[in-house]
């Protein structure tokens, strides 16, 4: 109840949604600081392709959701919650690149820009039934590591031996495409 007697109901927010550009900010930023580089507003803005006002804007839009720390003029960094958004968006991603160049036949310097796409889109469901559907592979056509459906990465002796080779099961156990 309330000061005025009235009962107060406590309902659940659900999350904000996380916009096409929230996610490719925090895939960004995993990925600049995965390459050992300082992740500042600039270097963003110069990955993302924006003006450093338009990049320090969404910053703050992300710290404020809980995404990453950032204070001015220091380096940007990801919360557990933004690294956890970073894996997931990697791996709708690379599992995308390898179903449709696996299955769909899409050559593999062409995938990149249609996961790029769908990678927002893909429901955890769908997710599941593509990383079954290809014997929950640990990398993508390019030899890139799957995060696996916990997020993390796969282990260290699974990585392919050429990063070009398949490695989906059904891959694994073809013979090489002629």
């Amino acid at each position: 109840m309330n000061r005025l007697g009235a009962i107060v109901y406590a309902r659940r927010v659900p999350p904000p949604t996380l916009t096409d550009a929230i996610q490719d900010y925090v895939r960004e930023i995993y990925k600049l600081s995965e390459e050992g580089d300082r992740v500042t507003t600039t270097a963003l803005a110069r990955r993302q392709r924006v003006s450093p006002a338009s990049a320090s804007a969404m910053v703050k839009k992300l710290a404020a959701l809980g995404l990453v720390e950032h204070a001015p003029y220091r380096a940007v960094a990801l919360t557990a919650d933004g690294s956890r958004v970073a894996l997931e968006v990697i791996r709708h991603h690379r599992l995308l690149e390898l179903y449709l160049a696996e299955t769909l036949g899409i050559h593999v310097d062409d995938v990149h820009a249609e996961a790029d796409k769908l990678e927002h889109v893909l429901s955890e469901e769908l997710e599941a039934r593509i990383d079954q559907a290809l014997g929950y592979p640990t990398h993508d056509p390019h030899g890139d590591p799957i995060p696996t459906a916990a997020l993390e990465w796969p282990e260290e002796g699974s990585a392919p031996a050429s990063r070009a080779r398949r490695t989906s099961a059904r891959a694994r156990g073809a013979p090489p495409a002629a």
